[in-house]
């Protein structure tokens, strides 16, 4: 099976790639154009018969024989989609219209990996995929919470009008190895200056709080829903992430002590349109792709330090 991974360079599409690669009968086609993505995070796959790069960014055509394509490739940290936010939105959708195009040429099936931002700042906790939202749209993160919003509604139309095979993927809070500690996330903010003795930095008042899913139960939870049985279903956004809630103040404690750091807490203002809350139903996906996360946060932010001290610092 010829496997097109978008964004495969990046946190989670190298990772996903690393699973992928363990099928020596898949044969991977890793997308990248580099912009957020390193070459670091794949360069254990280069050298591998089944495993292969392309340089190329997906708001441009490309032409290419694939069974499956997970489409990754956007920036997903605040700091990197607003760096050039018309960039951003071209590359959900022109990125996502030519990953589509590729799927309805080939006969490809396509998963696309929205995000919980499409929940925007939730007034419902935990958030089920009906949920419709409360979005910005001319707000500064809207670039990128609006721009995954027209990429389901993309999948969604090729399904109807084309017959395109699809799956949506809405991907919650993620950590683990290849996180980029530059990328302005809480989880390498927090470690990052933990690790350097910083005082780290908490924007509010710290009881915001966030879901995070460790990168192999997410990896996981995506080859499931790609290899499902296509259903009303799985032909419908499915939420991944971990349920268990934590405050950022919870969230700097643990780090704090796993690091035993000397670091300090300092609150700054809260950034606009940050959301105070998530946390996802994933009664679906338990149902539907019998997923479940499985990695406690403490067992995975040890691997994620260890990782960051190996290789961040």
């Amino acid at each position: 099976m010829i496997i097109l991974v978008t964004g495969g360079a990046g946190f989670i599409g190298s990772n996903l790639c690393t699973e992928l690669v363990k099928n020596t009968k898949n044969h991977i086609i890793c997308l990248d154009n580099n912009f957020t993505g390193s070459l670091d995070n794949i360069k254990h796959l280069r050298e591998l018969d089944n495993f292969e790069f392309i340089r190329h960014d997906v708001c441009q055509e490309i032409l290419l024989e694939v069974d499956q394509i997970y489409h990754l490739a956007c920036p997903a940290s605040p700091k990197d989609y607003q760096y050039n936010g018309i960039k951003t939105i071209k590359t959900n959708i022109l990125g996502t219209m030519n990953m589509l195009g590729l799927a309805k040429r080939t006969k490809a099936r396509i998963l696309l990996t929205s995000t919980s931002e499409v929940y925007g700042d939730p007034k419902v906790s935990p958030q089920r995929e009906d949920y419709w939202g409360n979005v910005n749209p001319i707000g500064i993160r809207s670039c990128y919470d609006e721009g995954k919003r027209l990429a389901e509604t993309l999948m969604m139309e090729y399904h109807r009008n084309c017959a395109v095979d699809i799956r949506i993927v809405r991907i919650f809070n993620t950590y683990g190895p290849n996180l980029n500690k530059d990328d302005g996330r809480v989880v390498s903010n927090f470690i990052n200056q933990a690790l350097m003795g910083e005082d780290i930095t908490i924007y509010g008042d710290g009881t915001q709080t966030r879901s995070f899913c460790y990168i192999s139960d997410l990896v996981n939870g995506l080859i499931k829903n790609m290899n499902s049985i296509s259903s009303e279903d799985t032909l419908t956004p499915i939420n991944l992430g971990n349920p268990n809630e934590i405050t950022m103040l919870e969230l700097a404690g643990v780090i704090i002590h796993l690091i035993d750091s000397k670091s300090k807490i300092v609150f700054k203002e809260l950034p606009q349109d940050d959301p105070l809350q998530r946390k996802p139903d994933i009664s679906k996906a338990k149902r539907v792709l019998e997923w479940n996360p499985k990695v406690l946060l403490n067992e995975g932010l040890e691997k994620t330090i260890e990782y960051f001290s190996k290789n961040a610092c």
